[in-house]
């Protein structure tokens, strides 16, 4: 990836404007049509939201939006839009206990309401607090409580596959846990054993770190520095580690960059939320030295794998082992190709990672040991928030265009004539991507970092 080295955040102003003015259109539009009892929008198809997938998992970027939108911009129907969705449809994913997407769904709804109730963005009472508190409390406890124990003792939040199954999206759920600590809460188990939520979150952490992330350090044959496994495999029979597996890359040896991009994100979020937590919470852990230094190495891997395995704009093939880029001659050299023959771009990915970036940078130091992974941030965004992936299309329900799903299972669509999916959005690009923006907004206002967890404890 090429990087900017001079580009600045108020560069972006005008563009960033531009996204959230598309943005609230596209949304209040799409509230106007969409039917909840069809389900949650997960992507499109020919420009128009769908419903597909596992589990309801879009469900709280779908309500957050409008919230983030709010943030931006101070429309009051944005903010009403979100807050009375959420309180409507949100409940369910509270107390669900089959699911490991417990921060996409909460923390992007209750979360982000109660963040603005307490910057004094909304006349919310006490009660209200409350009332999203409770349930971040409880998100925190029943993600939790969806556990398996490894053979060492530790353990790890398992996904909807099963007990046996640790995915590289889970880390963005311990943001759950921690929330629901820093609420004063824990999981109570039986006998009324009190379970700490951020000793499972360190846990979780630890082990993601260990199975899904590679230091090349000769694990395997294909084990190079920062490479991710989307998925990681246990015989739960005796605890023990057996393989990597994907569910929605390529293969267990290469590289889903929508799974890299969830563990660049993720740790570097967790990187500052850490550095923000009292020693006495860390201390039965090895203290706070000792988990930072793990979640820096591990966002360092994870940072410097995608910059050297990105195309020059930043924005990445769906899997960087996917077989037909071999057909692309030095693909990395260029701007991605979006209408090719062999294999699609996902700008899901980019938008996720591109704030991963940001805060990596800024906890290393922006013009310090952080400036390269700072500038990769501020180029992806650039590059996002215009055509060719800014959809400014008011007939197209999506913000961010040319997202990828799941190319394994073919449920792409991929327009006539062409060769591989293109043109579409997803709900989670379109969140990440308004989150992204909104974090950019409040750097360059000088305004309250925008953080998942509370800053003061």
């Amino acid at each position: 990836m090429n990087l900017e080295q001079r580009l600045s955040c108020r560069e972006l102003a005008g563009l960033i404007e531009r996204v959230f003015d598309l943005a609230a259109r596209k949304t209040l539009s799409l509230a106007k049509r969409w039917d909840p009892s069809d389900g949650s929008p997960v992507f499109t198809r020919r420009g128009k939201y769908t419903t597909r997938g596992w589990t309801e998992w879009t469900q709280g970027f779908q309500f957050g939006i409008p919230i983030l939108l709010f943030d931006a911009t101070g429309n009051e129907k944005l903010l009403t839009l979100g807050r009375e969705k959420t309180v409507r449809f949100m409940a369910a994913h509270v107390s669900h206990t089959g699911v490991h997407d417990h921060g996409f769904n909460n923390v992007s709804t209750y979360g982000n309401l109660r963040r603005l109730a307490l910057e004094g963005r909304t006349t919310e009472s006490a009660d209200a607090i409350h009332f999203y508190e409770l349930a971040l409390k409880v998100s925190g406890a029943v993600q939790a409580a969806r556990w398996s124990t490894l053979h060492d003792g530790t353990g790890f939040i398992y996904s909807f596959n099963g007990p046996h199954s640790l995915f590289s999206d889970t880390i963005r759920s311990c943001r759950a846990l921690i929330v629901a600590h820093q609420l004063g809460h824990c999981l109570m188990g039986e006998n009324d054993r009190r379970i700490s939520l951020v000793e499972r979150a360190v846990q979780h952490i630890i082990n993601t770190s260990r199975y899904n992330v590679y230091f090349g350090e000769g694990r395997d044959a294909y084990d190079v520095r920062g490479r991710v496994a989307h998925e990681s495999i246990f015989n739960m029979a005796d605890g023990r580690y057996r393989c990597p597996n994907t569910q929605q890359g390529y293969s267990p040896f290469s590289t889903w960059t929508r799974g890299l991009a969830w563990i660049i994100l993720g740790y570097a979020e967790e990187l500052e939320c850490f550095r923000s937590l009292p020693e006495k919470d860390l201390q039965p852990f090895g203290g706070r030295k000792a988990i930072e230094q793990l979640l820096l190495r591990t966002a360092q891997a994870v940072a410097d794998f995608y910059l050297a395995n990105t195309p020059a704009d930043g924005i990445p093939y769906w899997d960087t082992g996917a077989p037909g880029l071999v057909h692309l001659e030095d693909y990395l050299s260029r701007p991605a190709e979006i209408d090719n023959d062999y294999e699609p771009v996902d700008s899901s990915a980019a938008a996720i990672t591109a704030q991963g970036l940001l805060r990596l940078g800024r906890a290393l130091g922006r013009k310090k040991a952080g400036r390269n992974y700072y500038q990769a941030g501020l180029a992806i965004a650039k590059r996002l928030f215009a055509p060719p992936y800014l959809s400014e299309d008011p007939a197209h329900e999506g913000l961010i265009l040319h997202s990828v799903y799941h190319r394994p299972n073919g449920w792409d669509y991929v327009p006539k004539g062409k060769e591989v999916p293109q043109g579409e959005s997803s709900m989670w690009g379109d969140y990440h991507a308004i989150e992204l923006a909104v974090y950019l907004k409040r750097e360059m206002e000088n305004g309250p970092y925008l953080a998942f967890f509370d800053t003061k404890t």
